[in-house]
Order: C-alpha cells, then sequence, then structure tokens
C-alpha cells in the first residue's frame, strides 16, 4: 500500500520552537521569507520555559562596573579557554540589545528601585549579570517570543519528529517528519533549515532535561554529514532535587545560591571553602565571615566590594565538590548536600524565588524559608553539539544552521549560568537573519529523491510491524542507567570503553524492540523511534570523553585529573560520519585571538600560542 504524504514548502525550516528557534524565526520572517517552524511539544512548552534563574547581559544596571568585556573574560574563563573567542565576543557584545528588545517586545522583567531591568549574582560573573522574571525567566522569555511571532507570520506544526534532513548536490533540500498525534507523514522543502532542537541529557538517569531532550537534533546533524565539537563536556548542574525519589533531577535555580543559599554537608559545614581553585583564587572568599559580609552588601542593596562567596563558583567546580563530600561520607540523608536560605526574610525569599518556594512545598513538603534543601549534582546542559560559523551560525552542511544548545562554540568546557538564554537570543537572532539570507540566494527548491523518501518512511514505521521483542522503554531506561554510571560527572578510560562497548549492544537490542500498537497515540512508537538517536549522541559523547586525557570543565577523568594546558588547552575535538558510516574524531584548534582581546584575559592561565 502506498503511504500518503502530505507535502509543503518554506524558503526557511526551523526544527525546534524554544528560545532560538523563535528568535530564527521571527527574524527570518521579518526579512520577508516563508517560515515553518516544526516542534516535538505544544507551543509554549519548550525546554526553555525551565530555565529560572535569568538572562546574562552586561546591562550594568546594578553595578556600573559591569562591561561586554568583563562578559566575555567571565564566559571565556569559565569555559577553561576551551570555546570560541569570536562567539564569546559576539554574545557578550549583542546580549544587552536582545535583553532590551525583549522588553520593547513587553517581557516584564523584575525591576530595580530606580525602574531598570534588575540583575542578580550567578557563579562566574563577576558582577550581578542576570536580567530575571522571579524564578520563571524562560517562561517569560518564551511567552514574550511567542506573542511577537505568531504576528509575524510564520506556520507552526506542533507535534511533530523530524526524522531525516535531507540533500540534494550537499546542501539541504528539506526534511521528513511525522505528526506525532496520528501519524500522519509530511515531507518539508526547504531552502534552508534551521536547527535548534536544544540538548541530550535525556540520555543520563538523573537529569533536568524535559523529556524532548533526547538527542534528535544533534543526531539529525550528524546524519546529515555535519561536524560536531566537544561532545565531552556535559554539565552537570549542581543543585537538583534528590528527595524524594519522583523528583530526583528536577532543577533548583541557581539563583537560590544568587540570592544568598549557602551549601553545608551533613555535619553543617559549609564546605565550599575547600574546593576554590587557584585561578579563581582572588575572587572567592575564603573565610564565613568574608562570604558573610558579601552576602550582606548585596542584600543591603550596595555595590559587593569584598569577595563572592565560594557557593558562586563556577557549576562544574561546586558540582565535583558535593560528588567530593558524599565521596568522603560527609553527604546528606539521600546523597547530596544541603542548601540553605532559610537565614533570609522569608517574605524576600518567597518574592524573590517563588517557584523554588512552592516546588518544594508541593513537592518536598520542605519550607524553604524555614529548612535546608536536599540537592545534588543532574546532568542538565552539554556545550558540545553541531560545530557553526560564528558569524553566520551556519554549520559545514551548506544551508543548515544551528543556534541555542544544539550548537558549540560559545561556552568551551563549561556554561557560566545565564549564558544560555541570552545564548538563544543572540544566535537565534544572528541564524534567523543569514538563513533568510541564504534563502533569497537559491534560485529555487531543490528536488528531493524519491528513493530517499521512501527508505525514511520505512525506518520510521518498520518498529510497528515488529513482534515478540522488547518494550523500547526498558530499552531506554537501561540506556540512561549506563550512561550515568559509566559516563557520568566521574570518568575513567576503562568505564568510557565499557561504555562504548554497551552502547553498541543497547542498538542491537533497540532495532528488535516492539512497541505494539498502531500509529495513533502510541508513545512506545516513539520512543523505538528516539533510540537510534540517544545511541549516537551517547556514543559521540563516549568517545570525545575517551579520547580527551586530562580533566577540564565539566569533563573529569579520574585517571587523568590535571588540567594539561601544553597541548589539550588549545584543541577541540570533532566527531564526524566517516564515508563507511563509522564514527570518527579529529582534533582542531579556533584561530588565534587578537591582541586586543587577549589583554583582557588572564595571561597565566590561557597559553601563549605558537
Amino acid at each position: 500500500m502506498e503511504e500518503s504524504i502530505t507535502h509543503h514548502e518554506f524558503d526557511v525550516v526551523v526544527i525546534g520552537a524554544g528560545g532560538a528557534g523563535l528568535r530564527a524565526a521571527i527574524e527570518a520572517s521579518r526579512a520577508g521569507v516563508s517560515v515553518g517552524m516544526i516542534c516535538k511539544s505544544m507551543l509554549g512548552k519548550a525546554h526553555t520555559v525551565m530555565a529560572e534563574g535569568g538572562a546574562a547581559a552586561a546591562l550594568a544596571n546594578k553595578d556600573p562596573r559591569d562591561s561586554w568585556q568583563t562578559h566575555f573574560r567571565d564566559t571565556m574563563k569559565g569555559g577553561k579557554y576551551l570555546g570560541d573567542w569570536r562567539m564569546a565576543q559576539i554574545h557578550a557584545q549583542q546580549a544587552p540589545d536582545r535583553i532590551r528588545e525583549l522588553e520593547q517586545w513587553g517581557a516584564v522583567f523584575d525591576r530595580t528601585p530606580k525602574g531598570l531591568t534588575s540583575q542578580r549574582n550567578f557563579g562566574g560573573h563577576t558582577y550581578p549579570r542576570l536580567a530575571h522574571i522571579g524564578d520563571a525567566t524562560g517562561l517569560e522569555l518564551i511567552r514574550t517570543l511567542q506573542q511577537k511571532g505568531i504576528h509575524e507570520g510564520m506556520q507552526v506544526f506542533m507535534e511533530y519528529t523530524v526524522r531525516r534532513i535531507f540533500k540534494n548536490d550537499g546542501k539541504v533540500s528539506g526534511c521528513f517528519a511525522y505528526d506525532r498525534n496520528d501519524g500522519s507523514l509530511h515531507v518539508f522543502k526547504a531552502k534552508t533549515i534551521v536547527l535548534a532542537t536544544g540538548g541530550i541529557t535525556r540520555c543520563w538517569e538523573v537529569c533536568s532535561g524535559s523529556w524532548e531532550y533526547s538527542g534528535e537534533g544533534h543526531a539529525l546533524a550528524y546524519w546529515a554529514g555535519a561536524e560536531m565539537g566537544d561532545m565531552e563536556f556535559v554539565q552537570f548542574h549542581p543543585t537538583g532535587m534528590i528527595w524524594p525519589p519522583s523528583v530526583k533531577g528536577i532543577l533548583v535555580t541557581e539563583g537560590v545560591r544568587g540570592e544568598g543559599g549557602v551549601l553545608k554537608n551533613k555535619k553543617g559545614e559549609r564546605f565550599m571553602f575547600n574546593y576554590v581553585p587557584d585561578m579563581y583564587a582572588d575572587e572567592f572568599a575564603d573565610s564565613i565571615d568574608e562570604a558573610e559580609a558579601w552576602v550582606k552588601e548585596v542584600v543591603g542593596g550596595k555595590l559587593a566590594t569584598k569577595r563572592r562567596p565560594p557557593e558562586l563558583l563556577t557549576r562544574d567546580v561546586v558540582a565535583k565538590a558535593i560528588n567530593s563530600e558524599k565521596a568522603a561520607g560527609r553527604a546528606s540523608e539521600h546523597g547530596g548536600a544541603y542548601l540553605d536560605i532559610s537565614w533570609r526574610n522569608s517574605e524576600e525569599v518567597k518574592k524573590k524565588l517563588p517557584g523554588m518556594y512552592h516546588q518544594f512545598k508541593e513537592l518536598a513538603a520542605v519550607d524553604i524559608t524555614k529548612q535546608p534543601m536536599e540537592v545534588g549534582p543532574t546532568a542538565h546542559y552539554v556545550m558540545g553539539g553541531v560545530k557553526v560559523d560564528p558569524y553566520s551560525q551556519e554549520t559545514t552542511v551548506g544551508g543548515l544552521f544551528a543556534a541555542g544548545e544544539v550548537a558549540t562554540g560559545l561556552h568551551g568546557a563549561n556554561r557560566l549560568g545565564g549564558n544560555s538564554l541570552s545564548d538563544l537570543i543572540v544566535f537565534g537572532k544572528i541564524a534567523g537573519e543569514h538563513a533568510a539570507k541564504y534563502s533569497k540566494k537559491q534560485d529555487g527548491f531543490s528536488e528531493i529523491d524519491q528513493s530517499d523518501i521512501d527508505e525514511v518512511i520505512e525506518e520510521t514505521l518498520e518498529p510497528l510491524s515488529r513482534e515478540g521483542g522488547e518494550n523500547p522503554a526498558k530499552v531506554v531506561k537501561d540506556l540512561r542507567e549506563m550512561m550515568q554510571n559509566k559516563a557520568g560527572i566521574i570518568r575513567t578510560g576503562k568505564l568510557l570503553e565499557e561504555a562504548i562497548n554497551d552502547l553498541e549492544d543497547l542498538r542491537s537490542r533497540s532495532v528488535l524492540t516492539s512497541p505494539g500498537g498502531g500509529r495513533t497515540y502510541n508513545p512506545g512508537w516513539h520512543q523505538a523511534l528516539e533510540i537510534g538517536a540517544m545511541v549516537d549522541v551517547s556514543k559521540m559523547c563516549a568517545i570525545a570523553a575517551l579520547r580527551r586525557e586530562e580533566s577540564r570543565g565539566a569533563h573529569t577523568r579520574d585517571d587523568f585529573p590535571e588540567t594539561d594546558d601544553s597541548h589539550w588547552g588549545k584543541i577541540n575535538s570533532v566527531i564526524l560520519m566517516g564515508d563507511d558510516g563509522s564514527m570518527n574524531i579529529d582534533f582542531v584548534s579556533y584561530p588565534k585571538i587578537s591582541k586586543e582581546l587577549r589583554t583582557l584575559l588572564d595571561s597565566d592561565d590561557l597559553q601563549e600560542e605558537e
């Protein structure tokens, strides 16, 4: 029986409806081209809404000493100098304008007493830099972008999964998707495609990611032949909920620490003073008195002149410190640490952190104005992704652009909190602008080979005809547990080699799974189709982690605990598909940084380039 296929044509197809996708779609639509947006869940449900703390931009509203130069320095330093300095410069320079633009479009940010956009402290940022709306910043960002976007004429396809990006003569020609509700099949012809599909953290058992984060966007780019970069760097946010088990991994915003929350072990000790790296020694307090004095100044509305509390170190440092306290037998009751903000006025806590107050009250029966929260590391963000041109966001595949978490470059070995939301709107705009320009230069739509369409349809429907196999949910569960145990926050060569072998076993199991049922409302079918992407993305991470024989940022090798700047400090990993379908790894360096920007960085930490 010949399958019924619905055909669509758009100058620009945007895959993903989070902050990056919406901002790209808005920019492309304003350029006068036709835009189709495909999203895996409902519009308004993108993972961006879960971002709580704020968007980093050097507005200098809370501290006039802030500047794009300081933001650039913090981003490069936080990323352990492995980021693309060109993207870090663009981001730092353009983020303030993107925040002001959101305000013009109706975003309701919290305000200072003088009526300016309020900004809060966050780990790794020298000054209060995060524009926020309580602890629901991502939700307001999405609300604003959607309200702006729906008036720009884009067409939205909700609850669709994209299975394949088509190419013709080395350039994108469109994509194939199916409707998750009724199983109908759709082919989209496109002159350009913008990938804005977010992250991959559902590949780990304990994660803060929503159900969409199975890594399909990363896999789509890889399958299309795009170069992938820095996939070993997966950030474990230090503070996820760990009790009760039903909520394990749900994020506890860094804003809690930004508002004065302190971390303690089971003995009641503030342990972060013992984990300040040498590179940050001058910036962070080494005594409780000094840290408390800083907090009192900030809470009192004054400019802090003292060194910051160590709870505001970068996420990789804090996550590993909690992990070390656990290994030393000083963990909290359920294996994490205590995060306490109960010392602050209860009404202030409820005003500044309303989401956190209700989250713990409803899910854990904890009143955070009176009791400490119990937290632990949770897989949160991937710094790696599709390699892009810093000025256009185009990938190594012609006509394929990427922005947001699916792209790599800005964050290096570790992302600073708050840089993700400003990343979305800065590079989402750039991707949409250049995708529209690219589409206007094309003579027309490229043809999509019917055999390519037939092949992906057969692959997509094939699981429905299988009988007697495993439940796909069991394979996904085993994959997530394995990645947590063998490619998690602390890694060794032996465990990573085991992980790579285990992934091939899981791949073999995945092609035999039987979801049962038909095409209509069948989550088992969707999951059976996701496993291939999860295996490939997990393998990228494991291979890159095995090859990087040092510890840097979010990547920690127990068998190579030191940071090796003599060699590894200059090179980034690149994953690409071989002609025979094999997964290959190579290493490259970004262009030499300009002398002007080098003066903004710590010469002791940044190795002299040859």
